[in-house]
């Protein structure tokens, strides 16, 4: 019974570390997580800056594969070169390294000191302190689970049946490799199985080569959930990031399995501390590693390239491409990946104004029905997007993520409503006018086609504010509202005037034309200008007096 109650609190111990190790890494991400992003992307020149980039910001976020998120993002946009975005990842396998090096150390009395310090922040109504409180209660607990962990070992430490069943386990670091490797892919966490091992090591109940065995096993196991869950889409080139950090930590441990018998030897003579040398064997793996293979960065991208070739054939517009499932722990990453996505709508809606356009100049009632399967276009990618964006965590998103995420939705929604307009409504008064064959005027014609040009501008200047945010761009593209009341009160009295002159068939369709691109045009500024204006609470509730 008692041998029960300890293995349910040795449990508790290892879920409460994980937690920790959760804290701290959501408290970093959302107080630094779109600075750091910003970092990144400006080191992404050269390698060299790659590589300290990734240590640092790693050494920061604690989770490489949080790193590996964000570069993976950029190099399957095509926005960064293979070889600095590999870089970043030796980088980052490095910087992961040193919270277990801090650790490594007894720091445990400062664990209440961190859990207080970190409530009292947490309990202050701006973002950034509750932040960062955040974090100082993450490593608290931390430091707590290992304290409790060990002292939960203490009594069997020297148990005949725990001994033998770990001296078997210890004769075979194969074994011990595939235990490490599975239990970092359960736990999505090198640090806490890193730190777990010391404990294990530290009290003598796992002897020093089969903790580097496990060691081996941890790093190898951090790099198999970015190859299982990331890269958007089914193109091979988005997955030679994750790959290609694999491989190299394969090659790393199949080599580190090689030495392992001497090298244990050695290390345990340099620094007798079973704690101390665990640490070092971890991050001395990742140096040497990174030593090798930083001037073969070029051909290993090479290689990669070859074996992972880009795909060349047209994929479904309707699919989503920057979604990527793995990006959901990382809110930064998924509502950029989220925007991406928004913006290939504006890019479908465009496309179907320009068809629109050559529709009304050049009557083709084949071009006007392949114009409607745009619109299923819309449709889907919206219906993905909301579905990508609820699932976020909302306890991982401040303030600002949960802003960008009414802005993305309002967007994303705005531009289906559009889509519906052109689908439903000017589709098939143009079409009208080709069945009945009452085409406009060249007046008529020349006037809409300058208006869809200027509509077309409008949802450029949308797409550029998702991106950018500017409220005076916002002010101009909300003035674009006015333009088109005051084009359709001209085409009004047009209207009028073609009514006394007999001409009533014309003149109808080319108003209710008008009239439906200023709906669209609402709705492009509804898209993306107001959620920027109401953000600075330049928005009134009403325009009504």
């Amino acid at each position: 019974m008692e041998f029960s109650i300890t293995l349910v609190n040795l449990a508790g111990s290892v879920a409460l570390l994980l937690w920790g190790v959760h804290m701290v890494q959501t408290g970093i991400q959302r107080a630094l997580g779109a600075r750091l992003r910003g970092v990144l992307s400006i080191a992404l020149r050269n390698r060299f800056q790659a590589f300290v980039a990734g240590i640092g910001i790693t050494a920061i976020l604690q989770s490489s594969t949080a790193t590996g998120l964000m570069v993976t993002g950029f190099a399957a946009g095509g926005l960064v070169d293979l070889v600095p975005a590999l870089a970043v990842m030796l980088g980052a396998n490095v910087g992961t390294t040193l919270i277990v090096q801090v650790l490594s150390f007894n720091v445990a009395e400062v664990a209440p000191a961190l859990v207080l310090v970190g409530v009292l922040m947490f309990r202050r109504s701006t973002a950034a302190p509750r932040d960062f409180g955040r974090v100082l209660i993450g490593l608290g607990l931390m430091l707590m689970a290992l304290r409790q962990f060990v002292f939960l070992l203490d009594p069997y430490e020297d148990m005949p049946s725990l001994r033998l069943l770990l001296g078997a386990v210890a004769t075979q670091p194969v074994l011990d490799v595939i235990l490490g490797a599975g239990l970092t892919w359960a736990a999505h966490s090198s640090v806490a199985v890193v730190l777990l091992t010391m404990s294990f090591c530290a009290k003598g109940v796992v002897p020093p080569m089969a903790a580097f065995a496990l060691v081996l096993g941890a790093n190898l196991g951090s790099a198999i959930n970015p190859v299982l869950e990331g890269g958007a889409g089914d193109d091979p080139a988005a997955k030679r990031l994750p790959i290609g950090n694999l491989l190299n930590r394969i090659i790393g441990v199949l080599v580190g399995m090689a030495v392992l018998g001497p090298l244990s030897t050695w290390l345990v003579t340099v620094d007798p501390d079973n704690s101390r040398v665990v640490a070092d064997f971890h991050t001395g793996f990742n140096i040497a590693l990174a030593i090798v293979f930083f001037p073969l960065l070029g051909p290993f991208a090479a290689l990669l390239r070859r074996l992972l070739p880009a795909r060349v054939d047209p994929a479904d517009p309707s699919r989503p491409v920057y979604l990527d499932a793995a990006a959901v722990e990382v809110p930064t990453v998924a509502l950029g990946a989220a925007a991406r996505e928004a913006l290939r709508m504006a890019d479908a809606l465009e496309v179907m104004l320009q068809g629109l356009r050559d529709a009304i100049q050049r009557p083709d009632r084949r071009q006007l029905s392949g114009l409607k399967r745009q619109d299923d276009v819309l449709d889907n990618l919206n219906m993905a997007i909301k579905a990508y964006i609820s699932s976020l965590p909302a306890e991982a998103m401040n303030d600002a993520d949960h802003r960008r995420v009414a802005e993305i939705l309002s967007f994303a929604t705005n531009m289906e409503h559009a889509g519906d307009v052109v689908d439903r409504g000017l589709i098939g008064l143009v079409g009208k006018q080709v069945k009945r064959g009452v085409p406009f005027t060249a007046e008529e014609a020349a006037s809409l086609c300058g208006v869809i040009d200027r509509l077309i501008g409008n949802l450029r200047a949308a797409a550029s504010l998702l991106v950018t945010g500017d409220d005076r761009a916002a002010r101009v593209l909300v003035a674009e509202k006015e333009a088109f009341r005051t084009l359709e009160a001209d085409a009004t009295a047009a209207h009028f005037e073609a009514l006394r002159e007999g001409r009533p068939g014309a003149s109808a369709l080319h108003l209710d034309t008008l009239r439906d691109l200023k709906r669209v045009n609402g709705h492009v500024v509804a898209a993306a200008a107001y959620p920027v204006l109401e953000g600075k609470g330049d928005l009134l509730p009403s325009r009504v007096r």
